[in-house]
């Protein structure tokens, strides 16, 4: 590698952008966030300054997330959030454009997968590889996906699922639910909102999924102070929740990300749901650390689920290792501009 080519990694998520630098590391993760001004339409901020102003934004500012369920739906904010996070990365003093290589969910489109492509450009890139996130993610849980023997991965972020099933470097078997960690939060503020009248936020949502929840339920409760507003009387309110209660609030969802799970293992050959069976599943992205969820997915499926090391940096760090060895990785690559 030339002195004069610098590479970057992006893990480009609903929830967070995570920017992998081959030899340091990830260098950055932020909030996928940006604020933008009405008037004019300018970006105001991005990332955690920016997520700090959601739901709290006085009416000439929305703060929102340019990416939904893993895809670009802002095009020009998500090229803006781009430009941002490249120059943060490489510092003030770079002048090289840098090879770039992002994660696309494995249910994405080729417009879909262009639109990324293009953006990264614009935004700075010199070139731009586009390489399907349960890739990734196996690459960077340290799974040889070039070997004959089938591995499976659940990659569970902030907007969507990703199910496959790799083997030789490829993908045999996948789906894509759209169905994650935002999920999982708007399902607890509405079982809030239902069980205890108390309106809270998304953010607060979040905050109760980690602090107290679970896949399972457990026999000693963890118990968390709401705050909230009031639906009856409008005031602000204080309440207790416990574990269990997280559990019934989740269900649904939960059972959205086994079904796709099952639906995997349903279109695997035979010869790798023997591999499969015996590497267990392997699950990573943020929203995979709930509690005991592993659990839940060997009850579900009959399959020992295991969480991979650093599971919310594996997609970041597959594109780390992939952007090293990308003549051994070439086949698993797609487009490039």
């Amino acid at each position: 590698m030339s002195i004069f080519s610098t590479k970057l990694g992006i893990d480009l998520g609903t929830a967070n952008t995570l920017v992998f630098v081959p030899g340091k590391g990830i260098v950055l993760n932020e909030p996928s966030v940006v604020a933008v001004a009405r008037e004019g339409n300018s970006i105001l901020a991005v990332g955690v300054e920016a997520k700090d102003m959601i739901g709290k934004t006085p009416d000439g500012i929305t703060a929102y997330r340019p990416m939904k369920d893993g895809v670009i739906a802002d095009y020009r904010v998500t090229e803006a959030m781009l430009k941002y996070y490249i120059k943060k990365a490489l510092g003030p003093w770079n002048i090289w454009k840098p090879d770039v290589m992002i994660s696309v969910p494995a249910g994405v489109t080729s417009t879909e997968r262009r639109a990324v492509i293009e953006a990264a450009i614009r935004a700075g890139a010199r070139s731009a590889y586009v390489v399907k996130e349960p890739i990734l993610a196996a690459i960077g849980a340290g799974v040889p996906i070039h070997q004959a023997k089938g591995y499976m991965i659940v990659d569970i972020g902030g907007g969507t699922t990703d199910v496959a099933v790799i083997s030789l470097g490829g993908i045999v078997a996948s789906t894509s639910v759209k169905c994650a960690g935002n999920k999982l939060d708007q399902a607890i503020a509405d079982y809030v909102k239902k069980t205890f009248n108390l309106a809270i936020g998304e953010r607060v949502a979040e905050e109760l999924k980690i602090a107290i929840g679970s896949a399972v339920p457990l026999e000693t409760e963890l118990e968390i102070a709401i705050k909230g507003r009031d639906l009856l009387t409008g005031l602000p309110r204080t309440s207790t929740m416990a574990t269990n209660e997280i559990v019934k609030a989740l269900d649904a969802e939960l059972r959205t990300m086994i079904r796709a799970m099952k639906d995997v293992l349903e279109q695997t050959p035979p010869e790798l749901a023997a591999d499969i069976i015996d590497h267990g599943i392997i699950m990573t992205g943020g929203s995979s650390q709930l509690r005991n969820f592993p659990e839940l997915v060997l009850k579900r499926t009959g399959v020992k689920a295991t969480l991979a090391d650093e599971a919310l940096f594996c997609v970041a760090k597959g594109t780390g290792v992939a952007l090293e060895h990308l003549d051994t990785y070439k086949r698993s690559v797609i487009a490039k501009r």
